[in-house]
């Protein structure tokens, strides 16, 4: 029987981020090389020292911990995908490499815990940005400084001007996007980065996120479990929440909703 994560994980989990996010700046203060993948995405040192830092440190965590497999980008663009369980993690050591590399600062660590196919812990870590977003669904969300301080972060209701998506910069169907919206009051759009946009909505600084597109399940996991336990939900487009360990662990279309949305 699997214990339920505990706020202790969830502060071991956001070292481990941040130690990851220190090699990363690491990296982004130099000339580093851009090289591309066999799916064309870019990659660069900083992803690949930040995997190496990570999945060794979560096989080590207890509880969590030994046995349970990590399922992350970089090893399984190599094909090391290992199969779905019932518990694992999802890593995106570095998600928004091209936000990276445009050194725009909105690039992510992502962490997150899955049991049963929904994400039970999930912490995202803007390292450039000082932004450390953390939750573990039935305990709370959190925005946590450089300096440590924690706030509780909580989605909030829909304005009655509407809505507030937050949206991709660079991905995405924007047709479809547009096909979606139709007769949907829409205050204002919010552009972001990687796993950022989940960020946003927990601390109620958004209300939608719609996302036309390939996705993988290591770049929504962390930033799911953080929404869920602000009062979100992240569900497809025919209204069924997102689940975790589908073959190939790529998601469909989803929305992520803020509280009331």
């Amino acid at each position: 029987m699997h214990t339920a994560p505990t706020l202790e994980l969830l502060h071991q989990v956001e070292a481990i981020a941040r130690a990851a996010g220190e090699l990363i700046l690491q990296v982004y203060g130099t000339d580093f090389e851009v090289r591309g993948k066999a799916d064309a995405s870019p990659v660069t040192l900083a992803d690949e020292q930040a995997e190496a830092l990570i999945t060794p440190a979560l096989r080590a965590l207890i509880p969590g911990g030994p046995g349970v497999p990590v399922v992350a980008e970089e090893a399984a663009s190599r094909g090391d995908l290992p199969a779905a369980c019932e518990r694992f993690w999802l890593v995106d050591p570095l998600d928004g490499t091209r936000e990276f590399v445009q050194r725009n600062g909105e690039f992510t660590v992502n962490i997150g815990l899955v049991h049963d196919g929904q994400p039970v812990l999930g912490v995202v870590l803007a390292p450039a940005l000082g932004r450390l977003y953390a939750g573990v669904p039935g305990l709370g969300a959190w925005l946590v400084g450089d300096d440590g301080l924690r706030q509780a972060i909580r989605c909030r209701p829909l304005p009655a001007a509407g809505a507030t998506l937050a949206v991709s910069r660079a991905y995405g169907d924007a047709q479809r996007l547009q096909e979606w919206l139709q007769g949907r009051p829409v205050a204002q759009r919010v552009p972001a980065g990687s796993a950022l946009k989940f960020g946003l909505l927990a601390a109620g600084q958004a209300d939608l996120y719609p996302r036309f597109g390939r996705t993988m399940e290591w770049d929504t996991a962390a930033g799911h479990a953080v929404l869920l336990a602000a009062g979100g939900q992240v569900r497809d487009v025919a209204g069924q929440p997102l689940r975790y360990g589908k073959p190939g662990f790529e998601n469909p279309d989803f929305i992520a909703h803020g509280a009331d949305s």
